[in-house]
């Protein structure tokens, strides 16, 4: 059975990574741990932070493959204590966020558990090529084998007939 896809359109060249990286948000983890908000600091920067109470700076991961922004954290748990309740969660987790073309991590900073990690997009002018139009001339081929035989039709004249050479 085939997919139909939303970037079929032959209008729509070169948009194969959109259609991959959507692809790649809806098999994201519907899991909800940790918690995260995305904030807008201005028009060319964003704050991503997740709260990671608990979550060392070297039990965390921050990571950019694929225009594609992973955090990760793991703890250790030590052995050799023992609960009586436990209601902090500090599981292992990983966020992915995918990133736009022209989005870059600025920095991370964990500030009373919680992970803030500064996105930015540099402001660039926009930008016009032209394109240069080559003039060809038609390409002719000379002799009777790149031709072929000839045939003179005169108009209200007998019948067409094969011209000589």
């Amino acid at each position: 059975m085939s997919r139909l896809s939303l970037f079929s359109s032959p209008f729509l060249l070169g948009f194969e990574h959109f259609e991959q990286a959507l692809e790649r948000i809806s098999k994201a983890s519907a899991d909800g741990y940790p918690p995260y908000n995305v904030a807008q600091i201005n028009e060319q920067r964003l704050r991503i932070t997740l709260a990671v109470a608990g979550f060392a700076t070297t039990d965390l991961q921050v990571q950019v493959r694929d225009n594609q922004l992973v955090i990760a954290g793991k703890r250790d748990d030590s052995p050799e204590a023992v609960y009586l309740h436990r209601g902090i969660a500090t599981r292992q987790f990983q966020r992915n966020f995918v990133l736009a073309d022209g989005i870059e991590v600025a920095g991370a900073a964990l500030e009373n558990g919680l992970l803030h990690v500064d996105l930015e997009r540099p402001q660039s002018e926009p930008q016009v090529r032209s394109i240069a139009i080559e003039t060809r001339e038609p390409t002719t081929a000379t002799g009777p084998s790149a031709t072929g035989p000839t045939i003179d039709v005169v108009p209200g004249g007998p019948a067409p007939r094969k011209a000589s050479r």
